[in-house]
């Protein structure tokens, strides 16, 4: 039996230190500069060894902490890191906002792979995650055996529209340094995007505030300047270049982003769309019973596939 639980790393990635979470089996035996064992791990049954390992990038604002409801889920099945970008969590919060450019991110990302010893892991990331998972995916796509991405977009194609969001983008950032992180968490948390959360209760959406707040503002200032939807070079005319499986999770209540999955679905070469009833922007969150239940049966399918693939 392998050795189980989590375990907190921190690993050198693309010239900053970066803080991830291991779950799963093997996780306490994970390698990781400057490790440290996390209380509260919960002992699984070893994982198959064809399913392979699973990369977990969080959204804007998030940390390792905000995706544990998805290493619960697969944690028994394969292990799990959830890595916190830079700017987050107790990632590296740099004043060059170069350092958070999403093409800086994508080589964070595969080196973070190698460093946490994770030869071809599939990836999972939502939202911001989730276009940096693909970055990442799109950049070297043989690094990464599959894509799983919840609410997430290939950036902005448009000119005009790129334009309007990086003023946007860039006027958030700076009110959240002259205003403070509170104020902005508690305007964040409003928005209609994230509505239905509300679903979830006070309790769980506290917590969610708390997390939020445990962010530096001048890592989500940076984040947004850097890696903001506007600010990265958009992605449409590269998909291609991902041959891998990829499934594309939305909210069945997100309207904006099941439109945008569809055209994601067009243009990747093997994807296809999983609806989760009863959910919005946030489908790992709001229903991750459903969720846990899509991503275990596509990892077993890829899974399966690269095993018939071989000679």
């Amino acid at each position: 039996m392998s050795a189980t639980g989590t375990r907190s790393v921190f690993v050198a990635a693309g010239g900053v230190r970066l803080h991830a979470l291991l779950d799963g089996p093997g996780a306490v035996a994970a390698p990781g500069d400057g490790a440290r064992a996390t209380p509260g791990g919960v002992g699984r049954a070893a994982a198959p060894a064809s399913v392979g390992d699973v990369l977990v990038l969080h959204g804007f604002t998030g940390s390792a902490e905000s995706m544990a409801s998805v290493a619960a889920g697969l944690a028994d099945f394969a292990r799990v890191a959830r890595l916190e970008l830079v700017g987050h969590g107790e990632s590296d919060a740099p004043d060059d906002v170069a350092t958070y450019a999403m093409e800086a991110c994508a080589s964070q990302i595969v080196d973070a792979a190698s460093a946490l010893g994770f030869e071809r892991p599939h990836l999972i990331g939502y939202s911001m995650g989730g276009r940096a998972a693909l970055a990442a995916a799109l950049a070297r796509p043989e690094r990464f055996a599959s894509l799983v991405l919840v609410g997430a977009t290939a950036g902005i194609a448009d000119p005009g529209q790129r334009s309007e969001r990086i003023a946007a983008d860039r006027a958030l950032a700076d009110s959240i340094e002259r205003d403070g992180l509170e104020r902005f968490v508690d305007a964040w948390m409003a928005q209609p995007l994230f509505a239905s959360q509300v679903r979830l209760g006070s309790e769980a959406l506290e917590a969610a505030r708390r997390q939020r707040l445990g962010n530096r503002p001048r890592g989500l200032a940076n984040s947004l300047r850097g890696m903001g939807a506007g600010a990265q070079a958009p992605l449409q005319d590269r998909l291609a270049r991902f041959e891998g499986p990829v499934l594309l999770v939305v909210g069945e209540e997100d309207a904006k982003f099941r439109a945008i999955a569809t055209e994601l679905a067009r243009a990747l070469p093997r994807a296809r769309i999983e609806i989760i009833r009863d959910a919005g922007h946030a489908a790992h969150l709001e229903a991750p019973a459903c969720f846990a239940r899509a991503v275990r049966a596509f990892l077993a399918s890829t899974a399966a596939s690269a095993l018939g693939d071989r000679p």
